[in-house]
């Protein structure tokens, strides 16, 4: 397995590259550039600062300065952020996007594992109806609908609980509070509950039809018996080789979502790079969404390898 491991890992290298290199021309094709803006600068000073980033040189020239440095692990300077560096920004953003994905995957997965189970136990009823007929809307409704909605419902309005009102913060981070994250973590998570819970309940009623359940089952064993012991863990393989895409999905797809409530991660720092053209940021987030992609791919790779064992990682 460690073997196996190496070589999907040196077998990135060029898929890094090609990424790169794609990300850094598109970025200077695009119109405009980082010291472009509404109060003209002196044509010395332009000079001088494209001079001082190397942005005077021409475009290849700049690629092979960049890979340079990108090769002693530098991500440069951020143009717009003058006081940190790239690495500053993604250290300080990263954490933020990977607790907010993380905290939403682990409630998609317990919430939509168990609709998936109950539907398939239940299927035909509708109980099933009813958990497809939701997650087909789950799945249909953009992020960029739910957020503003539940930021009125549940944020704006508030709503009455218990004979008391209650709201939650519809913006900021304030250090990662548990009133802070539920809107957006809530928010991230519907999406993939959905997608969980019909995966779940798809595998889960092939499962069910197999031979060793039928068997499990005329010998008398309770149905939580047959479901946790035996139809889960083949039920789960189909959900392992999403999750790898659905974590680096959820953890690089949560950029409206922080642009939305207004939180301090690597996803609002991208869109705030492309729309102010900082070359350096984009290229740094887009290396560790890339990267995290490959890791993430890998992990599943290899816990779909110890959970069949019939899937040799050779």
């Amino acid at each position: 397995m460690t073997a196996y491991a190496l070589r999907r890992i040196l077998g990135a290298i060029p898929t890094l590259f090609v990424i790169v290199t794609l990300a850094f021309f598109m970025m200077r094709a695009a119109p405009g550039g980082p010291f472009d803006s509404e109060r003209r600068l002196p044509p010395e000073v332009e000079r001088n600062v494209k001079a001082a980033y190397d942005l005077d040189k021409p475009v290849v020239q700049q690629y092979f300065l960049y890979l340079g440095k990108l090769a002693h692990g530098d991500l440069g300077p951020s143009y717009k952020n003058k006081d940190f560096t790239v690495t500053q920004l993604i250290a300080t953003g990263l954490p933020v996007s990977m607790r907010l994905g993380l905290c939403a995957m682990t409630l998609a997965l317990l919430l939509g594992t168990l609709l998936g189970v109950m539907a398939a136990l239940r299927q035909n009823r509708w109980q099933d109806y009813s958990v497809m007929g939701v997650a087909m809307l789950g799945i249909t409704i953009p992020t960029f609908v739910t957020a503003p909605l539940l930021t009125l419902v549940f944020g704006i309005y508030g709503v009455s609980l218990f004979g008391h009102d209650f709201s939650l913060p519809v913006g900021g981070w304030n250090g990662g509070a548990l009133a802070n994250m539920a809107l957006p973590v809530t928010v991230l998570a519907l999406p993939q509950i959905a997608v969980v819970s019909r995966l779940m309940r798809g595998s889960m009623v092939e499962v069910l039809r197999a031979n060793y359940i039928r068997t499990a089952r005329a010998k008398g064993l309770p149905v939580s018996r047959i479901v946790i012991r035996h139809a889960l863990r083949a039920a789960v393989l189909p959900l392992v080789s999403y999750l790898g895409p659905a974590l680096a999905a959820i953890l690089t797809g949560s950029l409206i979502v922080e642009q939305i409530f207004g939180l301090p991660g690597i996803g609002r720092y991208f869109i705030q790079g492309a729309l102010n053209r900082d070359y350096t940021l984009v290229m740094g987030v887009v290396i560790c969404y890339a990267a995290l992609v490959i890791l993430l791919n890998l992990l599943a790779d290899i816990v779909y390898g110890i959970l069949d064992p019939k899937v040799r990682l050779a």
